[in-house]
């Protein structure tokens, strides 16, 4: 496999610039506060209180570094990791990774599908399998503002979701907040009995979901490419050669090549600004979900039936009344409905960059989309379809750590720009304990 150009001379790319390459972290963000992930929360707080705040803490950490060597992945050298996987594994490995693979973003798919519908059931008696096509058609919606405004418009739509879902679940804090040393306690690693256990492994082992993993490096190395494409389109609108394509509303991307792969000045400097993406989209991320816990902690303490959204839905409104409730209905939703067209658009790239062939987005929601109406249909207990989706994520994590890990330490792919020792170290520690905590609740959920 060829190293990637990276001493070739390239365009600059100004410090103001750099800014608009912050977003792609935010939509990878989504995979952190989708609905799978609210029940675990308001149960941790409603049965063990501030105790495991520490362990959300611990997961975020985790999360920053995988999500970050998947977009060093990108931006470096300009690949996906299903495009890198796909140009080292043989025909009948692509086939069966991707095989594996899909089944990740189809199970992905239906737990937000099955998200989105329990909140419009939740918000406006809509019968949850109306509510997962009205979810399916909202997201097939947000899909075509990707597919003909770009993927700049569709981080912007994504990270608004991300907004109100974020006003939705902290909202109840602000009409009762939680004791702020019992916080602080929260923050000391400690655990009560095997209930605590199990618990914490449920919320580290769901840490880090594959679908982030192989999007972020797509998105990273998309904007890394857009980027370059407005640099170099300034660059001809200065000059006179090149000034047709530039000129006019209808120039699209394509008009403008693809650019060689930029200096290392400049790879530096996009690590820099990806750097600080990826932290403030999952301190975001992870302030939501340690938000869950606190509401839980300090207003439903020793409640029963938080262990299913709609359980943890009733225990807000009796305790915090109907206004917080429709808040949380709402963030719910916004959820649902982001979780589901990334998990979509996730789906699109592992085909493209593992089979070479790429698939309408909204060919792929469409055929995503049955498999959650028909389990809805079938009257189970979405709670149960939640838990079973999160079982066939746990399958497919070591599939995207392990590659993930020894791709950013391979120097013939990511030159000066491969993983340090210490990076190495820290990453191959976060994947085995991920791994292994996933392991655990396989083993666990099948044994009872």
């Amino acid at each position: 496999m060829s190293r990637p150009t990276l001493d070739r001379p390239a365009q600059g790319v100004r410090p103001a610039r750099l800014v608009t390459l912050l977003g792609p972290a935010f939509v990878a963000a989504i995979a952190y506060v989708d609905p799978g992930n609210v029940a675990a929360n308001l149960t941790a707080g409603a049965r063990f209180g501030y105790l495991l705040v520490w362990v959300l803490v611990v997961a975020n950490v985790m999360a920053v570094l995988v999500q970050y060597l998947s977009a060093k992945l990108g931006v470096v050298t300009g690949r996906s990791l299903p495009e890198v996987l796909g140009e080292r594994l043989s025909r009948r490995g692509r086939i069966a990774y991707w095989a594996q693979a899909e089944v990740v973003a189809m199970a992905t798919d239906v737990a937000e599908v099955i998200g989105g519908a329990i909140a419009l059931h939740l918000l406006f008696g809509v019968p949850l399998v109306l509510g997962g096509l009205i979810t399916g058609v909202v997201s097939m919606l947000v899909l075509t503002v990707q597919q003909r405004r770009g993927q700049r418009v569709f981080e912007t739509v994504v990270t608004s979701m991300l907004a109100v879902l974020t006003v939705g679940f902290c909202a109840g804090l602000f009409f009762a907040p939680p004791d702020l040393g019992a916080v602080l306690g929260g923050l000391v690693p400690r655990l009560d009995g095997p209930e605590s256990v199990l618990l914490a492994a449920s919320m580290l082992g769901a840490t880090v979901m594959p679908h982030a993993i192989y999007l972020h490096s797509s998105l990273a190395r998309d904007r890394v490419r857009h980027d370059a494409r407005v640099e170099r389109r300034h660059a001809l609108a200065a000059g006179t050669e090149g000034r047709d394509l530039v000129e006019g509303d209808d120039a699209r991307e394509d008009d403008v090549a693809v650019p060689r792969p930029p200096s290392p000045p400049v790879v530096r400097r996009l690590l820099t600004a990806t750097r600080w993406d990826v932290v403030a989209a999952l301190v975001l991320a992870g302030s939501v979900n340690i938000a869950m816990l606190l509401l839980a902690a300090a207003n439903l303490p020793g409640r029963t039936g938080t262990d299913s959204i709609e359980g943890a839905h009733a225990a807000i409104e009796s305790s915090l009344g109907p206004a917080v409730a429709v808040l949380f209905g709402v963030g719910l939703l916004a959820s649902g409905l982001a979780s589901t067209s990334v998990g979509a658009y996730a789906g699109a790239e592992i085909m493209s960059g593992l089979l070479h062939v790429r698939v309408s987005l909204l060919a792929r929601r469409l055929v995503t989309l049955v498999p959650a109406i028909v389990l809805l249909a079938t009257g189970v207990s979405p709670t149960w379809l939640l838990v079973v989706s999160q079982v066939v994520l746990s399958f497919g994590i070591p599939f995207a750590m392990i590659p993930l890990v020894r791709i950013t330490r391979d120097a013939g792919l990511l030159g000066g720009f491969r993983n340090g020792l210490g990076t190495q170290v820290a990453a191959w520690a976060v994947a085995a304990v991920i791994v292994a905590l996933n392991v655990a609740l396989l083993w666990l959920t099948f044994t009872g």
